[in-house]
């Protein structure tokens, strides 16, 4: 983020305080960067920002190989719709595996409270050819999307830019996740993360 908006002022949020702790002595900032790491829990974090407070929520939000339950929800949605301002953005990291039911359920969420939803993940992970990422990218007002559906299929790992009616298909019946409802992200199948 300091690369594509450089002088922007950005909080980390990380729940382990060991590897905070682990990051800020190897991997130091400068000391005029406008980076501050806190350590807390994304949702707790997320549901103190003031309305309209922030340009981008980037919820990368993962315990192990697992997202948390209580970011899985709607009210976790709900929270980063509140925290963005008119114009801003929130960007969310999800994994899954065919048939794509939880990231269908969290595009649900996002559709829900957010009034464009797009989403990023190669063609093979989008046919539930294989378990991987799902880059979800929802915002109150339009956004344009030309260059960044340039870049992202012009990568060496070439995905797609998924947006309208065939978002609207890839939900299907999906629906939010409420807050009694909540859990993790599926586990990656077995060996998804062994070297080869």
């Amino acid at each position: 983020m300091q690369h594509r908006r450089p002088g922007s002022r950005q909080v980390v949020v990380e729940h382990d305080a060991a590897l905070a702790a682990l990051v800020s002595e190897h991997l130091p900032l400068p000391s005029d960067a406008p980076i501050r790491i806190r350590v807390a829990d994304a949702r707790d974090a997320l549901e103190e920002v003031p309305e309209n407070g922030v340009d981008v929520v980037i919820a990368d939000v993962w315990a192990g190989n697992r997202i948390p339950a209580r970011c899985t929800t709607v009210g976790f949605a709900r929270a980063a719709a509140r925290a963005v301002r008119p114009g801003g953005v929130h960007v969310a990291n999800l994994a899954d595996a065919a048939p794509l039911d939880f990231a269908r359920s969290q595009l649900a969420a996002a559709r829900e409270v957010f009034a464009h939803v797009h989403v990023i993940a190669e063609p093979s992970v989008l046919r539930g050819r294989r378990y991987g990422n799902l880059v979800v990218v929802a915002s109150h007002r339009p956004l344009d999307v030309t260059e960044p559906a340039r870049r992202v299929a012009a990568d060496p790992f070439p995905a797609r830019l998924v947006l309208g009616e065939e978002v609207d298909r890839l939900i299907g019946d999906a629906r939010p996740p409420a807050e009694e409802e909540a859990a993790p992200s599926p586990a990656p199948p077995p060996g998804t993360f062994e070297l080869r």
